[in-house]
């Protein structure tokens, strides 16, 4: 429990006190924010505003998965399941990295282009997909809250690659207001640092020596990044003081969908991740129905966009879509429990 502790505290310290240097560091190299011509007016007032601050967020990230291995006797072993997924979580931040830098550099608000993107979300959940598989044990079931009889064989590596490139664009597709997408994932990640916790004090009940995947150091990942997302938060809430970027929304979609393979519970992110879902929906409604009747459901897409063409103020918007998050990720932890319950995890 320390360990976690500790993963948590250096991620919200690191992310906290390390943002204003990257701020002024960003500012000196020209890191701003480009803005959509079609969006709210209102935002325009943000171009310019520091992007790129999911780099603190993974610096947070690192330092607290480290600084949580930290014992009384020594530094702790890493494990295969903690070194894969702050593996995959570095490489959907060069990913994102990679399309902000080209926005910069380009003075454009469009990044890689989306064959690119693909083909990089491809490339990492292939890779981690063959790792959690090989390396760490993890079973080819479907998962809700543990491993079922539902075995996919190969098609389990489709599965990783559309759980992982759902995950990443949904939070993608979030971060359009201040403070959104970040601290809805740190509630998300919240959840998980739970949910592992439970599997490690429980894990005759969860298969853990089955399933491969240690909870525990997956606690630990969820906790640095839990903590870094708080400390960035403190910067990224309106009115913003920088912006994470496609670097860490990328980042911290495609670490929820890590950790829920990881964790056996890959349904469960979709009740976790409700906000993201209602995100990700809006925009396949509004370009298929636009494409089908040439009309728009909606203002403006993603839907928290057209929220704020309606009238809302921009930061009723993001606390009322705090509350949905929070409410998403707590009925997810009832259905976690309540499985539990039902399945004799008490006796």
């Amino acid at each position: 429990m320390i360990s976690i502790m500790l993963a948590g505290l250096f991620g919200l310290g690191i992310a906290l006190l390390g943002t204003p240097v990257a701020i002024k560091a960003f500012r000196r190299r020209g890191w701003g924010q480009l803005i959509r011509e079609e969006g709210p007016k209102a935002h325009y007032e943000k171009r310019g505003t520091p992007t790129m601050g999911g780099l603190v967020i993974l610096a947070g990230a690192i330092g607290g998965y480290f600084f949580g291995h930290i014992g009384s006797e020594g530094f702790l072993p890493l494990r295969d399941s903690g070194l894969l997924a702050m593996g995959a979580i570095v490489a959907f931040a060069g990913l994102g990295f990679a399309d902000d830098f080209i926005k910069i550099r380009m003075s454009r608000s469009l990044g890689l282009q989306r064959r690119a993107k693909f083909i990089g979300q491809a490339g990492i959940a292939a890779v981690f997909g063959v790792l959690a598989v090989e390396v760490v044990g993890v079973g080819t079931d479907i998962s809700f809250f543990r491993s079922t009889a539902l075995d996919l064989g190969v098609i389990f590596f489709l599965w990783v690659f559309l759980m992982i490139a759902a995950s990443s664009n949904g939070v993608n597709l979030t971060d359009g207001l201040d403070g959104l997408a970040v601290g809805s994932a740190a509630q998300v990640l919240a959840a998980f640092v739970v949910v592992a916790f439970w599997q490690f004090r429980h894990q005759g009940f969860y298969d853990i020596s089955e399933t491969g995947s240690d909870p525990f150091e997956l606690a630990v990942v969820a906790a640095a990044l839990f903590g870094a997302c708080a400390g960035f938060l403190w910067w990224n809430t309106a009115p913003a003081k920088v912006f994470m970027g496609d670097t860490g929304s990328l980042m911290l979609g495609g670490a929820m969908a890590v950790l829920a393979i990881l964790l056996n519970t890959q349904l469960l992110l979709v009740v976790m991740g409700g906000l993201y879902v209602v995100e990700t929906l809006s925009v396949i409604v509004q370009v298929a129905v636009f494409r089908r009747t040439g009309k728009r459901v909606f203002l403006m897409a993603p839907i928290h966009h057209h929220f704020e063409l309606t009238g809302w103020p921009e930061f009723t918007v993001i606390v009322r879509f705090w509350v949905l998050s929070g409410l998403s990720v707590a009925f997810g932890l009832g259905l976690f429990y309540a499985d539990f319950l039902s399945k004799g995890g008490l006796r």
